[in-house]
């Protein structure tokens, strides 16, 4: 993906800061830089900014639990003021920047100024090669080589001649900026599904009620009733939940294969706990058996079935279901996802 172009700017500065990068800084630090600009800012105080930072990270960090490196503090940095400001995994973008730009705790404040070591100048080093810190504050005070902003002991000012492109292309910069952070941390998690839909919480998350009307309330209509797997209790249309067996923090979809009834006061105490398969993955595979047949048989061109195409070769495995529907298959797809997520520091079911 490329940036937008200008005739006298140079943008390829912007594109070089991202040159050999070794961790998210740079691409948080840019993205803050547009957010603030959105608002009207010239003068944008560095707080400010590395409080942003942090609220743009927060989300995967917490929620989806993506790893930034061992180089990259943010993640560090992130876990320590969830810690210390006690602010929720989920909440909002603009709740987190209010409250980590207002804070007085001593330790938070010092987590962010920590930014100010490196990342304010050095995102400057394509204007200014091979220049030390200091040269490249005195440089950027002057504008000198049309640099994006000039830097200031606790703020930084936005270069007059970059506004207008700033402002005019801000949703083609932000899409720059996830596009690159998507595969940067891609590479840093090779294993793990849908990286960049886990850069920005989705304003509202999907609900389950397709997946519970027109296909697991068909089997219960059925059989009567199932057994939770967790819990051991008998759950019946209209009382149960729909429930992501390899969290759904993790695997970022809603597909058939993961999804199972299980007791709903369970369910809410779950969160993004992994299931140790040696405990569950007998029963979920017997329940997924038995409702992949009760479908097949009662509504063969349910569109869920579908679902377990990431699973099975084709649709013409899936029409060979249940002489093909084989546990070994099942397992052989969900036991990497457990170990990944793990290694990835979702924590396992007491």
């Amino acid at each position: 993906m490329q940036l937008p172009r200008s005739h006298n700017l140079p943008v390829n500065k912007i594109s070089a800061c991202f040159n050999n990068t070794s961790a998210t800084y740079k691409y948080y630090w840019f993205l803050s830089i547009i957010q603030s600009v959105e608002n009207g800012n010239t003068t944008i105080q560095k707080r400010e900014l590395f409080a942003r930072m942090i609220a743009n990270a927060w989300y995967t960090v917490n929620f989806f639990h993506v790893s930034f490196g061992k180089q990259d503090l943010i993640q560090e940095a992130i876990q320590k003021i969830n810690t210390i400001e006690g602010i929720p995994v989920d909440e909002k973008y603009d709740s987190i920047l209010k409250q980590l730009i207002a804070t007085k705790n001593v330790s938070t404040i010092k987590l962010l100024n920590h930014f100010d070591k490196n990342v304010p100048h050095w995102f400057l080093s394509p204007w200014f090669p091979g220049m030390s810190r200091n040269d490249i504050y005195q440089h950027a005070t002057r504008f000198d080589n049309n640099c994006l902003y000039s830097l200031l002991d606790n703020s930084i000012e936005i270069n007059n001649e970059w506004l207008t492109y700033l402002n005019e292309n801000a949703g083609l910069l932000k899409a720059f900026c996830y596009w690159h952070l998507a595969l940067f941390l891609q590479a840093k998690n090779p294993n793990v599904p849908d990286i960049p839909n886990k850069l920005i919480k989705p304003a509202v998350r999907k609900n389950l009620t397709q997946q519970r009307t027109i296909f697991w309330d068909v089997v219960l209509n059925e059989v009567g009733s199932v057994t939770c797997i967790y819990t051991g209790n008998e759950l019946t249309v209209g009382n149960y939940a729909v429930e992501h067996f390899i969290p759904y923090n993790f695997v970022s979809h809603d597909l058939r294969w993961n999804l199972i009834p299980a007791d709903k006061v369970f369910n809410n105490s779950k969160s993004d706990k992994l299931p140790r398969l040696e405990r569950y993955f007998d029963n979920f595979f017997a329940m997924q058996k038995q409702a992949i047949d009760i479908i097949r048989e009662k509504s063969p061109t349910n569109k869920f079935l579908e679902d377990y195409l990431t699973i099975f070769a084709d649709l013409d495995e899936l029409k060979n279901l249940p002489q093909n529907f084989t546990s070994i298959k099942f397992k052989e797809r969900i036991q990497p996802l457990i170990t990944i997520a793990s290694n990835n520091g979702f924590e396992f079911l007491s």
